[in-house]
């Protein structure tokens, strides 16, 4: 049985990244974020087909995000030169294109571990999204089958939930009343 994330501190991690402008190598850490809210998330692999769709999506939202205090990040166990070439790559040549946030790379799969989202026999990650709150706290975990991409309206939600710091009813949306 897989361990429980959910309400304990969120697995560390160190990571070099790609800046979503395709053009700078950095990296990352998961102190970084401290004070920040975070939606970190990952995915199987670059130049795929179901990949791209929720990245730009989430890129896209980025400014929605920032409203509320959190950044992004995604994640593959593809190196950080894989993710330059796919952001650099036009997005009607199967690329990504400009991004809002940065990619990192776990090309070791320890992070894709930890968080319990490896597929070991295929060496790739499940499609995990996770929010992790300025204290570091985990405080959502989502893992879709890697057919199957995720929402970002939900992400935005459930993220929005959490930062109303009380109790939410079922399909809760922002100005809804805590239970």
């Amino acid at each position: 049985m897989a361990e429980r994330l959910v309400g304990r501190p969120a697995p560390d991690f160190a990571m070099e990244t790609v800046s979503g402008d395709g053009q700078d190598f950095g990296s990352v850490k998961l102190s970084d974020y401290r004070g920040k809210w975070l939606v970190f998330f990952f995915y199987p692999l670059d130049f795929t087909f179901v990949c791209p769709t929720e990245i730009t999506a989430l890129s896209d939202a980025s400014e929605q995000f920032k409203a509320l205090d959190t950044e992004i990040l995604g994640v593959s166990v593809d190196s950080v030169h894989s993710h330059k070439a796919w952001i650099n790559t036009p997005k009607d040549s199967n690329g990504l294109g400009q991004l809002n946030f940065p990619l990192a790379s776990d090309i070791t799969k320890q992070v894709a571990k930890d968080y319990g989202v490896l597929i070991e026999e295929e060496g790739v990650a499940l499609r995990g999204l996770f929010i992790i709150d300025p204290e570091g706290e985990l405080k959502y975990q989502v893992v879709n089958h890697n057919d199957v991409g995720r929402s970002v309206e939900e992400t935005l939600r459930v993220l929005q939930a959490l930062q109303s710091g009380g109790l939410c009813a079922m399909n809760w949306k922002p100005g809804d009343k805590n239970l």
